[in-house]
């Protein structure tokens, strides 16, 4: 089954449908137009896109401790007999640099510092057999570089009393530093090469200011978003056609070029479990999470759970926070929905908001396979799990999870094999979103936002 969707001249979204009824599943078997879901703000707060370490390294004299200097500075000193056997191991443990692991003692500076050395000399990090970490509100950010595997060891994060909500507990960084590329003035869609020479291939992101797209209406109404795109290209210029760029920019107001790492980054394992916030019910977003800013990653196997969500609590931006790189994939997780609290929304009325445990935002080419959450999926108390803005190629492959959805546009989706609980999928965008051998519990197979229009340019496929 095939479905073609397009816009009409008023702008309202509408459906051509050449459908074969008895191909359909008792699943998918729903009436168009597609019906109004209740779906609210998705406002993943902006976090920096490579986090410093901010962490000083010496090493030769003394005995190897963390502590803070005098200027503020989270400083690791090293023995010269530690270095070498840490280089000779090709990995270093939290415990190496003072972290306790028993539950209750802050392990936050630890676990940064351990990261900090280890980016420094490229070992692995390992998390200590049978260690809980306690991680409090304290602003502090571990940055990982080289894989990581938490193994088996479990993470509290206690956002209770947190000093900056929007400080990422773990950022997933490169050392590649991102660059303006020069003379590049406008582009026009679908345009195959651009006039660039580049070190490697890179993740573009550009954006004309003076042109809104996604504007919204309802209850959490907005004036749009300024026009913004992603694409990979390679040292020559050349743009991945299948993620190509999907409007035309007359003029450029800003262009970022990340270069892609080659080599894959691994991080596998962890228990982690959030105490949830407790602050009042507003878009105050809080992004105290693993942020993934590097291309090329694969997250498997990690584990995250909630506990103590009360009669109030500001929204989460995404656990799992994937933004500005490509080539992603999360395996194997466990993940759980936040409790949905009310607020009073732009248009002065109450709104249900938006919270995550999965998110994604200009990214490309990111892959969710073998994930599920701990929480009923057709438990509407919790929010849809997951939420995505200015995405390129989002792959569901054999999860189980409350909800997909695509706010402000998403070119080229997949749900295969999949069950998808209460919110369904909802999205805007353009290209194909393809749903192929999967259950959708929604009220609809795919609900084209009507907060954003209703509007797909492409297509919609059931094969």
């Amino acid at each position: 089954m095939l479905f073609r969707i397009g816009e009409e001249s008023s702008g309202r979204g509408f459906l051509l449908l050449n459908e074969r009824e008895s191909n359909l599943t008792p699943a998918m078997k729903y009436t168009f137009p597609l019906f109004l879901c209740l779906i609210y703000a998705f406002a993943a707060e902006a976090q920096d896109k490579k986090a410093p370490d901010n962490v000083v390294i010496l090493s030769g004299n003394g005995k190897t401790r963390v502590y803070t200097s005098e200027k503020g500075e989270l400083t690791v000193n090293v023995s010269s007999q530690n270095l070498k056997k840490y280089k000779a191991a090709g990995s270093v443990h939290y415990s190496d640099f003072g972290a306790k692991g028993d539950g209750k003692t802050d392990d936050i500076d630890a676990i940064a510092a351990t990261h900090a050395f280890a980016n420094s000399h490229g070992l692995a990090v390992e998390a200590d057999d049978g260690a809980t970490y306690y991680i409090s509100g304290k602003e502090r950010t571990a940055v990982i570089r080289t894989d990581t595997d938490f193994g088996k060891a479990a993470f509290i994060i206690d956002d209770s009393d947190v000093q900056n909500r929007n400080a990422s507990v773990f950022t997933v960084s490169s050392s590649l530093e991102p660059f303006k590329p020069e003379g590049i003035i406008s582009l026009k869609r679908n345009q195959a090469k651009i006039n660039v020479s580049l070190p490697g291939s890179c993740l573009i992101t550009v954006t004309n200011s003076n042109v809104k797209q996604y504007i919204r209406f309802g209850l959490n109404q907005n004036n749009g978003s300024s026009q913004t795109d992603i694409f990979v290209v390679d040292k020559n210029g050349n743009v991945d056609m299948n993620a190509p760029i999907i409007w035309d920019f007359d003029r450029i107001t800003d262009i970022t070029a990340m270069p892609i790492d080659e080599k894959p980054l691994k991080i596998s394992g962890g228990r982690f479990t959030t105490i949830a916030n407790k602050a009042e019910s507003k878009y105050t977003y809080y992004n105290r999470n693993i942020a993934i800013r590097r291309s090329n990653v694969l997250l498997e196997g990690l584990e995250h759970r909630i506990t103590g969500e009360g009669d109030q609590g500001a929204p989460y931006s995404g656990f799992i926070h994937i933004g500005d790189c490509a080539y992603v994939t999360v395996k194997n997780a466990i993940l759980t929905g936040h409790r949905t609290y009310s607020t009073i929304g732009a248009a002065g009325k109450p709104v249900t908001m938006g919270t995550y445990d999965l998110s994604a935002n200009r990214a490309l080419n990111v892959s969710f396979i073998h994930c599920t959450q701990t929480n009923d999926i057709n438990d509407n108390r919790y929010w849809g799990i997951f939420g995505s803005n200015f995405c390129k190629n989002l792959l569901y492959d054999h999860c189980i999870l409350s909800r997909f959805d695509a706010h402000q546009g998403v070119a080229n989706a997949t749900i295969r094999n999949s069950t998808l609980g209460h919110m369904g999928i909802n999205a805007i965008g353009s290209g194909l979103l393809l749903v192929e051998n999967s259950t959708i519990r929604g009220r609809s197979v795919v609900n084209l936002r009507p907060d954003y229009g209703s509007t797909w340019q492409g297509e919609l496929g059931d094969p």
